[in-house]
């Protein structure tokens, strides 16, 4: 019954996202985290695609060429860099990533870290968030300031941990006098 492992896999993103979102000080956010999994369009796709060691959309995009379900997802969860995309003035480079507002950088590494949970399960390392962002950002456009603030925190995850990584977003990167 692939769609109870599926299911399963999503409540148990969920909560570890809100879990971490709660800690920083996200309660909103921590909530309504990903709620676009539970809709037919990516739900089905997860489902049909479901193997429990990666996201399913790898292997839509595998099969298809594409993820239907990713298009769908980024569009509607503001945590996700490729939300944040844009056509560019400069005619070199005709997409470029914006900077996202420090809120969502915040989500998107509880993000990084429940996925990273989900996926390696009991390999799971405090470095490994770090490791996944640095074999992915070439394939990114992504904001400097933003790619900044997402390996900073990144980093201080690998170094000092969950505790003082979040204590440090909730005094610091949270504070509304922080800029980045």
């Amino acid at each position: 019954m692939k769609w109870i492992q599926h299911l399963r896999t999503i409540n148990q993103h969920k909560w570890l996202v809100m879990k971490y979102c709660f800690r920083a000080g996200l309660y909103k956010q921590g909530l309504l985290h990903d709620m676009s999994k539970y809709s037919w369009t990516e739900f089905s796709v997860g489902v049909k695609y479901y193997q429990g060691y990666r996201s399913p959309n790898n292997a839509e995009r595998e099969d298809r060429g594409f993820s239907s379900a990713w298009l769908h997802h980024k569009g509607r969860n503001k945590h996700h860099l490729e939300y944040w995309m844009d056509y560019s003035l400069n005619e070199d480079k005709p997409f470029h990533g914006t900077k996202m507002p420090v809120n969502y950088v915040v989500e998107m590494v509880c993000d990084r870290i429940a996925a990273n949970k989900i996926y390696n399960r009991d390999e799971y390392k405090d470095e490994n968030p770090l490791h996944y962002f640095e074999e992915s950002q070439e394939q990114h456009l992504i904001h400097e300031d933003t790619k900044a603030l997402l390996r900073e925190l990144l980093t201080m995850l690998k170094e000092k941990g969950e505790k003082s990584t979040f204590q440090y977003i909730r005094e610091v990167v949270l504070d509304s006098s922080y800029e980045y």
